[in-house]
């Protein structure tokens, strides 16, 4: 059985950002479990624009930068997807929903997505992560139920980047397990044959398809 893609997509930018001190024990919890082949997309490393493709390119599923062509060309060979963010004022950093504005198309549809989401205060970026279900509801990506939330993440590390909570450990497995279940079933299902995005449905309709 072929490895699983996980895309790790780090959704914050910001210098001296809390990800960078849990994200080597996010990453080796990654790497031992066996279904996963992991890329991490950190969007430190992409010089994304500000959304403003034009109607005609995106319809005609072209770019406007080589950094967006790129970028939908990597995020579409993904199986699963983990994003990993901060709360921003209730919800998810501009970074992340831009980045995930530019992935046009079908080249997220039909895949699951999982949260690890982070906070200074006890909500640990609840909030985010329901913006994030409806973000990738709307792009008929299967968010999974089971997050990870950190909250006080100043503090919920060890020197040496370790959840001081074991329950945090056990979290991660758990999403773990559930990215790698559904990742590998709708893997299956697409390979069988997928119905059109939900949008071209009634256009066949109305023209008799």
């Amino acid at each position: 059985m072929n490895a699983l893609e996980l895309q790790i997509i780090v959704g914050s930018t910001r210098p001296g950002r809390a990800a960078d001190r849990f994200l080597p024990w996010l990453l080796d919890r990654v790497g031992d479990h066996e279904a996963f082949s992991a890329r991490l997309l950190d969007l430190r490393d992409w010089d994304l624009p500000f959304f403003q493709e034009p109607t005609e390119l995106m319809v005609a599923g072209r770019f406007s930068t080589p950094t967006v062509a790129r970028w939908n060309d990597t995020v579409a060979g993904g199986d699963a997807y983990l994003f990993v963010f901060p709360e921003y004022n209730h919800s998810v950093p501009a970074v992340l929903k831009n980045a995930f504005d530019h992935a046009l198309g079908t080249r997220l549809r039909n895949k699951p997505a999982g949260f690890v989401a982070y906070s200074g205060g006890p909500i640990a970026g609840a909030r985010a992560v329901e913006h994030m279900v409806g973000i990738t509801v709307e792009r008929e990506m299967a968010p999974l139920r089971n997050a990870v939330l950190l909250g006080g993440v100043g503090r919920a590390f060890d020197e040496d980047g370790r959840p001081v909570d074991p329950m945090t450990d056990h979290a991660l497995g758990i999403l773990l397990d559930d990215l790698a279940w559904w990742g590998e079933a709708l893997r299956r299902a697409r390979a069988v044959g997928e119905l059109p995005p939900a949008r071209q449905r009634p256009m066949r309709v109305q023209a008799g398809g």
